[in-house]
């Protein structure tokens, strides 16, 4: 596999790049630019690296361009391809008219590939009674490589039983699928290749020859040299820790006591019930412990172990020194081990332990070669096929690449199919329809925790759906990039419908919303929604205390009422009311006088401050209230849907996505089609269940349009208008109220002075 960066290429060819997504991307327009793609900087590919499965994409195609069969596309497996293509093709040309078929003329008659292939294709058609046609289709290439692939010899190298008559090569590969597993074979069979064959006929011989050594020398008591070093090594450790207690003892008596087991366990013996079987008496010496004592087989010896001392006397000790014993001696246990000594090294030296299952008489047979010769004769068979088979894989491989590549090109280098609205990007699984919407851009998810992690970068609306069939039992997960309308009516919980790219249909569920805005008409109401929420809350707490209120005295009033009929009759008749005396009905006649005054001259005021500016000026202050609030969350969500980006989604979705994919509010409206009415629809505008109520809707729209005004002019009087006009009505204002004010003593003109009484 090449693996050259384009960095270092020289780039003489002449690209052609379009705009997309605010991204410059290259365009494929002939052969040539997908001949020079390995000139193209890679910094300039859309992706690096994509899935080799589960994507809406041919998967024989993709198999074939997965090189290394690791699941994955990579840069170099494509330019490989294109460079196999090169040798094959005489131009690159013929991947702009995709066909599921190759002509003769179109193959490369200038290399040695293309002429292999040629011959391949003229031997195909001819097999087919087609010697006259110079077009081969896929389905007759695949068809062909099928009756091949099918066939007992494929080249694959993997031969089964049915390929050989013979019962002993038949049940020779039986046995090594037995004892080593098998290979599958291209026609889905389970056979064996060359490896696997080596290895049994070598671990035959191996054993055959490790069986030979096993004569008198090794085997002190023939057949059954097994059984009795079998119960001696049941039974050495606790013999060895006899001898080994009673040397200490002839060393010193003081041993004796102190090896034979200490006072505080066998008191502990002592206190319960006891058998044979009991674990205490495990750690517990075989025998007394005596001084150059001989170890006892049949009496005086610790019951837990009188089974497999038992088994040792008669099945090993016995035979072994050739007498009855009763008592075993060091010398003797010494010289028991001397004879088996040759049987364990041998037993250590086992070879061929994978064929041990088969026996004796089998083995050897095998191990004369024979068989073996046959199994080899036939896996080179199958081989000798493997160039021919190649050759019919090339057929089909070349006919898939020529079909599918420039798809592949613009879903992989460009992003060309993604922002085409007529065409289906590869990753798409499907159309989700939802809330009165159609959103297409669905991708399949097979990890909500890691995908959700990675796509919420991505600034988009998502929808995390469940899809279930229920008839078939089938579920998966799906997640929705809703790219317009509103993200206010979407929920946890809410249904919808999915069919998936082959139309069938799935139950969807949304599980999980990664809430953002999708449209400025959204961003334009928000603000309001805020208010008329807060106002309705607020609303809600006043009546919701008001309630609590009157029902919590209307309860202590019926409590009383039923506890206490005298005293609650007594204070009804104390607060009932009373008459009001004259003074009290005079200052609550002025109250209402002075309250009915300050209302008049504010609506009054109100009024002339209206009447001074142009209903067109009123209007207009309306419309600056109203973008003074909208505005700053248009402007903020505008940016916001800038930059959202489609990249970490795809690479949440196991692509290596190399650059970013905005999109526009334009195509974000394509992506998610919203519900309209047909061009030629006849709509009836008379609904007979309509609430009807002019009147009460006439007095909302004017009461909102008076407090609007109100509002506006109350910024007005006390800021000064906004627009620098309204002084002249508020001069006149200004002189009807000087006028109507009653002056001040010190405002009073001066009263005219005396006459002077006239002289005289």
């Amino acid at each position: 596999m090449s693996t050259v960066s384009s960095d270092t290429v020289d780039n003489q060819h002449v690209w052609n790049f379009f705009r997309a997504g605010g991204a410059t991307q290259v365009s494929f327009t002939k052969g040539a630019d997908i001949e020079a793609l390995a000139q193209l900087d890679q910094k300039l590919w859309t992706a690096l690296s994509c899935p080799a499965t589960d994507l809406r994409f041919d998967q024989r195609t993709l198999n074939f361009l997965d090189a290394d069969k690791d699941g994955r596309i990579r840069v170099p497996e494509i330019l490989e391809a294109i460079e196999w293509l090169k040798l094959r093709l005489g131009s690159l040309d013929s991947l702009f008219q995709p066909e599921e078929s190759i002509d003769l003329s179109e193959l490369n008659q200038e290399t040695e590939e293309g002429k292999a292939l040629r011959t391949t294709i003229v031997n195909i058609l001819t097999n087919l009674g087609k010697a006259k046609e110079s077009r081969l289709s896929l389905k007759d290439a695949t068809d062909t490589a099928k009756i091949l692939a099918d066939s007992k010899f494929n080249g694959d190298g993997v031969v089964y039983a049915e390929c050989s008559d013979d019962a002993d090569v038949q049940q020779a590969i039986a046995d090594i699928i037995a004892v080593s597993g098998s290979v599958k074979d291209q026609s889905g069979k389970d056979g064996i290749d060359q490896a696997k064959s080596d290895a049994f006929f070598d671990a035959v011989k191996a054993r055959v020859e490790w069986q030979a050594k096993g004569d008198a020398s090794v085997l002190p008591l023939g057949d059954q040299t097994a059984a009795a070093v079998a119960a001696i090594d049941a039974i050495r450790t606790k013999i060895d820790d006899f001898f080994t207690r009673c040397d200490l003892a002839a060393f010193d008596t003081r041993f004796e006591t102190l090896l034979s087991g200490k006072d505080e366990d066998v008191a502990k013996l002592a206190e319960g019930q006891l058998s044979t079987s009991q674990g205490a008496l495990e750690g517990l010496p075989l025998a007394k412990i005596t001084g150059g004592q001989a170890l006892p087989l049949t009496a005086k010896i610790n019951p837990y172990w009188q089974q497999a001392l038992a088994a040792f006397r008669t099945v090993a000790a016995q035979p072994l020194l050739g007498k009855d014993v009763t008592e075993l001696t060091k010398a003797d246990w010494d010289a028991i081990q001397a004879k088996v000594a040759p049987y364990k090294a041998w037993i250590e030296s086992e070879a061929g332990k994978v064929v041990a299952s088969l026996d004796a008489a089998r083995l050897a047979s095998l191990a004369q070669g024979e068989t073996q010769v046959k199994i080899n004769e036939l896996i080179q068979k199958d081989l000798s096929l493997a160039p021919q088979y190649a050759l019919y894989l090339d057929v089909e491989k070349i006919i898939c690449l020529r079909a599918n590549l420039l798809q592949l090109l613009n879903n992989y280098v460009n992003m060309g199919y993604l922002y085409d609205p007529a065409k289906y990007p590869i990753y798409r699984v499907g159309k989700l329809y939802l809330d009165g919407r159609a959103v297409l851009l669905c991708f399949e998810v097979k990890d909500l925790g890691a995908f959700s992690a990675l796509a919420a970068a991505s600034k988009c609306c998502l929808v995390y759906c469940d899809l279930k069939r229920p008839g078939e039992g089938k579920s998966r997960t799906i997640c929705g990039v809703v790219t317009a309308g509103n993200s206010q009516s979407l929920w946890v919980g809410r249904n919808g419908l999915f069919y998936d790219m082959d139309g069938s249909d799935w139950e969807a569920t949304i599980t999980k919303i990664d809430e953002h805005e999708t449209s400025l008409k959204e961003a334009f109401w928000a603000p309001w929604r805020k208010i008329a929420k807060m106002i309705s809350e607020q609303i809600n707490k006043l009546l919701a205390s008001k309630q609590d209120a009157v029902i919590a005295s209307a309860g202590s009033k019926i409590e009383a009422s039923v506890t206490a009929p005298a005293a609650a009759a007594k204070d009804a008749a104390a607060a009932a009311p009373k008459k009001m005396d004259g003074a009290a009905l005079a200052s609550s006649v002025a109250a209402i006088g002075i309250a009915v005054g300050l209302l008049g001259s504010a609506i009054g005021g109100l009024v002339s401050t209206i009447a001074g500016i142009p209903v067109w000026k009123s209007c207009l202050g309306v419309l600056v209230v109203i973008l003074a609030v909208s505005l700053p969350s248009v402007l903020i969500t505008w940016f916001k849907l800038r930059a959202r980006d489609l990249s970490p989604i795809l690479n949440a979705g196991g692509w290596a996505i190399n650059r970013e994919l905005h999109f526009s509010l334009k195509l974000g409206k394509l992506w998610t089609a919203q519900a309209a009415l047909p061009s030629k629809a006849k709509v009836s505008l008379t609904d007979p269940f309509e609430d009807k109520h002019p009147v009460r809707n006439a007095v909302i729209a004017l009461v909102i349009i008076g407090a609007i005004l109100a509002g506006f002019c109350c910024w007005c009087k006390k800021y000064g208008c906004p627009f620098g006009k309204c002084k002249k009505g508020a001069d006149k204002t200004s002189e009807v109220q000087a006028a109507e004010k009653p002056a001040t003593p010190a405002e009073k003109p001066a009263a005219p002075a005396p006459a002077e009484p006239a002289a005289k």
